[in-house]
This record gives structure tokens, sequence and C-alpha cells, in this order.
């Protein structure tokens, strides 16, 4: 799939509350987080800051003649919504499933590819969130308007989601030098597949992967850090590493993956490793959770993982402004 780069547009009153230079985006569609360079991050980054500033006031009519279509084969309620919200704080429009699967032609086994190609006809962007990995480059591959991956199967990526979760990083610390443990049911966990990407992309990071070892990380994601030369660890014992690292970023196990169920709380948060790290360490989660993070942890100031939820707005305001300047339909 070809990169699209165009000469950006006039800015908008949204654009101007962002960064004075406003380097065009190299990506016309969305579907994994190494399409990312650190410039553009952080060009995403500046744009998200000033959308903070969008929503403050009220939001923007910049984009009053956009639609935006969300095309979810998969329920992700928090997602959708965030999405939505990011596109009518832009002024823009909405048309919406949820259960694309269960309440459109795709139940008689027309392909995503034809769906697609309709939905494009109707609308300025695409959101799709689909059962098997590599749903949404197919998806963008026939796609008359930008795609953007809500997640795709298991063991695939959420690229906005590993952006929104690097940009609650960015907004507290710098991103070079940084130690992150990553935590959860590794093997099929797209938000944790995502991240690991984009950390790739910056210096001196170190990653330690914790996780029951039928679970651990899959060695696609290993070669890749290895290629690029970033530090990791492979670990299954959260007390070998929560006292080095900068940010904790657990995600959720479900507990009929895991084999002992009795060890499941040696993969949690709970008050007695809250003790343990760091005064200044950050607590990332994407939600939804289960038992892997305690609502005691709530309260500590530490926790930032609604923040983090809340930064999604941003961000997914952000980069519907990005694709949609340089797309050329």
């Amino acid at each position: 799939m070809s990169d699209t780069t165009l000469s950006p547009a006039a800015p908008s009153a949204a654009d101007r509350a962002m960064h004075p230079k406003n380097v065009p985006m190299r990506v016309r569609h969305l579907v994994e987080s190494q399409q990312f360079t650190v410039p553009l991050l952080m060009e995403l980054f500046n744009r998200s800051r000033g959308m903070e500033r969008v929503v403050a006031r009220g939001g923007s009519l910049d984009y009053q003649n956009k639609i935006l279509a969300t095309l979810f084969y998969q329920p992700s309620t928090r997602t959708r919504f965030c999405f939505e919200a990011a596109m009518q704080r832009l002024g823009g429009k909405v048309l919406s499933t949820e259960q694309a699967g269960a309440f459109s032609s795709e139940i008689e086994a027309e392909r995503v590819e034809d769906s697609i190609r309709i939905i494009g006809s109707y609308s300025d962007v695409i959101v799709v969130r689909h059962p098997q990995a590599g749903g949404a480059k197919r998806a963008a591959q026939v796609s008359p308007v930008p795609v953007i991956n809500a997640g795709d199967g298991e063991g695939g990526q959420h690229p906005t989601q590993a952006l929104l979760d690097l940009y609650t990083i960015y907004r507290e610390r710098p991103l070079d030098g940084l130690s992150v443990a990553i935590i959860g049911e590794l093997d099929k966990g797209r938000t944790a597949r995502s991240l690991a990407y984009l950390l790739a992309k910056f210096e001196r990071v170190k990653i330690y992967f914790v996780s029951p070892p039928e679970l651990q990380m899959k060695p696609d994601i290993l070669e890749y850090l290895n290629e690029h030369s970033v530090r990791y660890e492979v670990e299954s014992d959260i007390d070998r590493v929560i006292r080095e690292v900068d940010v904790v970023y657990q995600t959720r196990i479900r507990p009929d993956r895991v084999r002992d169920r009795l060890e499941l709380h040696r993969y949690a948060i709970n008050s007695s490793v809250l003790e343990k790290m760091k005064a200044d360490a950050l607590i990332l989660h994407p939600l939804p959770r289960t038992v892997e993070l305690d609502k005691t942890v709530d309260d500590d100031p530490r926790a930032l993982y609604f923040k983090q939820a809340a930064n999604g707005l941003y961000v997914r305001m952000a980069l519907l402004t990005m694709l949609l300047e340089n797309d050329p339909s």
C-alpha cells in the first residue's frame, strides 16, 4: 500500500490552535503503528495538544461537511464512542454500526472489500474494527477514502490506542530513555503489540514483557525489536521489574486463558505492588479491566488510565484532521 503525500490545506480555525509548523501527514490510511515516524508522531502530538484547547472552547465547525463511518464487526463501545465524539467535536457527522457482521449483508457473505467500496462512497473516512488480523489492511487496499484500523483480530493491531497511550506518557515525561513494563495477555494483545512498535522508535528504550509463559509476546515483535536494537526482557514475575520501570502498562488477562488461575495475582496491580513502584512511575491500562487491576489503584496519583482514555479524544481528533487534509478524493 503506497503512502500519499500532499501539500497541507489552508489552516482552519482548529488548526490555528495547533503547532505552527504543519508538516503534512505522509500516510493516507492508518492500519499499523509501523507507519509512523518520530516526526509524524510529534506532529500528531502537537495537534493533539491543540485539540485539547479546541474541546475546551466547545469544539469546532471546520469539518461540518465531512462524514465519518464507523464500521465495527465486533463491539467496542469506548473506541466507537471516542471516534464518533472526535468527529462531532470537529463539526462533522457520523454513520455508525457496532454489529456490522450481524446487521448487514455481510451475513450473506458479502466481502469486506465490497462493503468498504460502497460505504466509502457515502463517507469521507472509515473507522473499521474487524475480527481478522489484516482486515483493516484489506479494507484500505480498496477504499476510496481514508481507513483507520480500530483493532483487527486477536494478535493484530490497534494503532490508535497505542497512539493515545504514547501521548499520555509524552505529556508526563520524555520518551527517550524510557523503561516500560507491558504486563498481561500479550500473545493476542493488540494494544501491547502496537505500543511495542511505537516505543521502538525512541532512543534508549527498554521494554519488559511480563506474562504467564503461555501468553507471552509473539516472536514477530521480539524479532522486530532485535532488528531495531531495542532492549527488552521476557519475564514471568512482576516483582523482578516493578522497581525499575518508569511506566507500568497493564493489560487484561482473561482468566480462562491461564492454566493455573491461582497464579493470576502474580500479574495484577494492587496495593502491595504500588508500594514497590517508583514514586513517579505511571500506571496505564487500555481498559476494560478484569482481575488484573484492582479498583483500589484508582485513587493513586500515578494511575493515569482515565486520563489516558480522555486523551483518546484529542489524539483521534488530531488524526482525523491529518488524514482528511491529505485525502485527494
